[in-house]
């Protein structure tokens, strides 16, 4: 784990950081540490998403409805996230 995990965890950093360069530094952190905390919750959520481009939704619709469907699982693991933070 040791090795691969840090640099899966640097990977995943870069790219929520270069995607989502207007959200505060903290909620860069805390998408990175979700993603890297659950990363198979966050494949399936990318494998919806590209089912539903697939089907012929365009990319930001597909990801607003997913997200929508997987709301409640992701509150869960941003307050377990920020209820570790205190």
């Amino acid at each position: 784990m040791g090795i691969f995990s840090g640099l899966k965890n640097k990977a995943i950093g870069a790219l929520v950081r270069s995607k989502m360069k207007g959200l505060p530094k903290d909620q860069q952190d805390m998408i990175i540490a979700l993603v890297s905390e659950n990363p198979d919750f966050f494949k399936k959520i990318q494998s919806e998403i590209e089912a539903k481009k697939k089907q012929g939704q365009n990319e930001q619709m597909a990801m607003m409805q997913v997200m929508r469907e997987n709301q409640a699982e992701i509150q869960k693991m941003m307050m377990a996230w920020q209820s570790k933070q205190k």
